[in-house]
């Protein structure tokens, strides 16, 4: 039997007299298969829509989706609010006493505050600061704050310095006080960024002390150029 939706002239003939319906048309199927593709390229990439695009969208899905949909909003959530805890700090930030309760001790649930207490004239606390400024950039994680000693606890003696402290939520996790301390002006940055890490404040990619590698080579050259034993004997021989 003949397709009667067959495009031929015969089918033309019998449509005009009547005996076959028109030609359907393919506006509704086109239509119906475009909304399907809407539909499936909804399903398909809700796991890369912002909660915004989930929020509209929402209507579009269907019940089983619900679950995992509610899934991906929850983690874009928890993503959404570590990158806003992140972005806020990537500075060294200047502090007086009168703003140490509210940027130290009530920095917030879990976050680390670095605190160097500084002199100007002091080249290590320069130093220290130019470091601090770039491990801020870094971790920006992690709020770095600088202050003058003396503006921030009173009579702080100018033999301490620099200082540096390392809190979260209010409560100290570590303290450099002194120039041998940090090793004098030849303290490097990624020395520092490892002596902090071992606090906790951040987290190094460094995977051992760079002051260990200097310390191994001193001591290499301090055996190299120790003498013989055995020459020594022969001499006394």
């Amino acid at each position: 039997m003949q397709d009667p939706n067959a495009d031929t002239e015969w089918n033309d003939i019998l449509r005009k007299k009547g005996i076959l319906p028109p030609k359907e048309t393919q506006k509704d199927e086109e239509e119906e298969e475009e909304q399907q593709l809407r539909q499936l390229s909804v399903v398909k990439t809700y796991e890369d829509m912002t909660l915004g695009e989930l929020e509209e969208n929402e209507d579009e899905f269907n019940e089983e989706d619900e679950m995992a949909i509610e899934m991906y909003r929850q983690k874009r959530l928890a993503e959404w609010k570590a990158n806003q805890i992140k972005n806020v700090f990537g500075e060294l930030n200047e502090i007086s006493g009168q703003d140490y309760i509210k940027e130290v001790n009530k920095a917030g649930e879990g976050i680390w505050v670095i605190l160097h207490l500084y002199k100007q004239g002091i080249p290590l606390c320069t130093l220290i600061n130019q470091h601090l400024s770039l491990l801020a950039h870094k971790f920006p994680q992690t709020k770095f704050l600088k202050s003058i000693s003396t503006t921030c606890i009173a009579n702080y003696p100018d033999r301490n310095l620099p200082t540096v402290f390392v809190y979260k939520e209010g409560e100290m996790k570590g303290q450099f006080i002194g120039p041998l301390v940090f090793g004098g002006m030849n303290l490097k940055c990624d020395e520092l960024e490892w002596r902090l890490s071992e606090t906790g404040a951040i987290k190094t990619e460094l995977e051992e002390n760079p002051r260990k590698q200097i310390q191994d080579q001193l001591m290499t050259s301090i055996r190299c150029s120790a003498p013989n034993n055995n020459e020594e004997d022969s001499d006394e021989d």
